[in-house]
């Protein structure tokens, strides 16, 4: 567990912004392109969490030997 995991959110951190934005306003397009660009950034996260994940089992490994 990361130490930074229990500490409180910041107010200025950008997800806790994006979790609190009024989405009333948009239209149902405007919904979809939001979705569409969170499932982008979702696919994005989950490729630098793989590669930083190989390549601490590459350090990982080198150091064990």
């Amino acid at each position: 567990m990361n130490s930074d995991d229990d500490m409180p959110a910041r107010r200025d951190d950008p997800l806790s912004l994006l979790r609190g934005e009024d989405l009333d306003p948009l239209s149902i397009a405007e919904l979809e392109a939001r979705i569409s660009a969170l499932h982008a950034e979702i696919a994005r996260c989950e490729a630098k969490k793989q590669a930083a994940s190989s390549h601490r089992q590459a350090a990982d490994g080198l150091f064990k030997s």
